[in-house]
């Protein structure tokens, strides 16, 4: 058995019982892992079905443009219809997008138009307020518009609602999923109502998504709405497609726990996904730890994941990234003190004068078998000597070796506090200085720190 293009192997996605992160939970948690769709998230569900019902609404028609203002993985899905239906593609997004999703838009053929996100959804730069000016200018463009699209909810009460409940023998309790159009949880949460009233639907929301707070209180507050980092999820409008009446109850989770979820979700489960799954796995497990008794060990919970972490690598999966947007602590680092007490030698400050020849020099480091010195003048440094420097001046003439140190010397050494960190040190060392000057915290002393501690150090870590 084949399909006839890639869009017939979209849905029929698994369930995966979540082991180590519920353990602590008295029911079944099982995670719903969307990107084994072909794009990679469970917008491809949408994407085929919006198509269709704009064809069948005369509103795409042959050679026609798509246009879609996208997170990115709506837009993969719709890329997929448009390639299997010869369909062009426009979509914009914006700059908190990661990279991996804006390669994936293009890989697929579709143009991309980055706009702020820190701009009201009504300002003309909005990725929304583009991707309608682009309707108006494009003949034969339609606008999906995900948001309020009649064809986006009913997609998931076709398919993913159906899914869930045979794939859980019926048996499903409660039902976990984030919310951005709100066609995902909104369509599937319908159908498994219709099947047992009694389902428990717990949406999950970003702090700086409008959704938590007007599930609460039916209030639209402009207060609530702030940047966040966690991706295609929580929104700073209300959805057409978002039927809050269909949640029983709301929770919100900070960037930093769903960025840290989600790397536990792939160290501790195998389960690599994106950012708003770590979000909404997060969600879940602190209401299901929070009810706890009222829960029953038949109880089956589902935790809808929506995306992929081949998404986020430059992100999510990048130590640096983390550790810039504070989501990873920096590991301790050893200080120049703490270089300098590995050195058998760590006696004597060894200097030369500006007035000694060269020659002199030469000698001194030849005895103590070092590679650059620093240049003294009573108390203060005034500069420094190295080997490389030496070397270059005797190849160039050999007579060199008479001048006065004070002719050939370089800058000063920098100097730092024996509290600096390896961080520091690398940074400076890095920059071109032979070594640098230790200030010791006792007496205000000196001693000569090189790349060949740093290295020794590093190397013993």
């Amino acid at each position: 058995m084949w399909h006839e293009n890639i869009l017939g192997t979209i849905g029929d996605t698994p369930l995966v019982k979540v082991n180590r992160l519920a353990n602590h939970v008295p029911c079944t948690v099982l995670a719903k892992l969307e990107f084994f769709n072909p794009g990679g998230s469970v917008k491809d569900r949408i994407g085929i079905a919006m198509v269709e019902a704009a064809e069948k609404e005369g509103k795409l028609k042959p050679g026609g443009t798509i246009i879609e203002g996208t997170s990115g993985n709506t837009g993969a899905g719709l890329a997929f219809a448009a390639i299997a239906k010869g369909y062009k593609c426009i979509f914009t997004t914006t700059d908190k997008q990661s990279k991996e999703k804006m390669a994936v838009l293009r890989a697929l053929g579709g143009e991309v138009i980055v706009c702020p996100t820190a701009v009201a959804p009504e300002d003309p730069r909005s990725y929304y307020q583009v991707a309608r000016r682009l309707e108006k200018e494009i003949p034969n463009s339609f606008y999906i518009n995900q948001y309020d699209n009649t064809a986006n909810t009913p997609a998931h009460y076709r398919t993913s609602g159906p899914e869930i409940w045979e794939q859980t023998d019926h048996r499903v309790t409660h039902y976990f999923a984030g919310a951005g159009t709100g066609g995902t949880i909104s369509g599937t949460s319908q159908y498994l109502k219709e099947q047992n009233p009694d389902v428990k639907v717990i949406g999950v929301d970003p702090h700086g998504s409008v959704y938590y707070k007007y599930w609460h209180t039916r209030e639209f507050d402009p207060k609530e709405i702030y940047p966040y980092i966690t991706e295609g999820v929580g929104e700073d409008i209300l959805a057409g497609n978002m039927d809050f009446d269909l949640v029983d109850d709301y929770v919100r989770v900070d960037d930093k726990t769903s960025m840290l979820m989600t790397r536990r979700l792939s160290e501790e489960e195998g389960m690599f996904v994106g950012g708003s799954c770590g979000m909404v796995m997060a969600g879940a497990l602190r209401w299901l730890s929070d009810h706890a008794s009222e829960l029953n060990p038949s109880d089956v919970a589902v935790v809808l994941l929506p995306d992929s972490g081949f998404r986020y690598l430059g992100k999510i999966f990048n130590d640096e990234w983390m550790r810039e947007n504070g989501f990873l602590e920096s590991a301790p680092q050893a200080s120049a003190a703490q270089v300098l007490s590995r050195r058998e030698d760590t006696g004597k400050l060894i200097t030369v004068s500006p007035d000694d020849s060269v020659e002199h020099a030469i000698a001194v480091m030849a005895q103590h078998g070092i590679s650059q010195v620093p240049v003294l003048d009573g108390a203060n440094m005034v500069g420094s000597l190295s080997e490389s420097v030496v070397l270059s001046l005797l190849l160039a003439s050999p007579e060199a070796k008479s001048r006065l140190v004070t002719d050939v010397m370089g800058e000063p050494f920098p100097v730092v506090e024996s509290s600096a960190p390896i961080g520091e040190l690398a940074t400076l060392l890095k920059g071109g200085c032979g070594a640098v000057m230790v200030r010791n915290d006792a007496d205000g002393g000196l001693q000569v720190l090189t790349q060949t501690d740093l290295i020794g150090a590093l190397t013993e870590r």
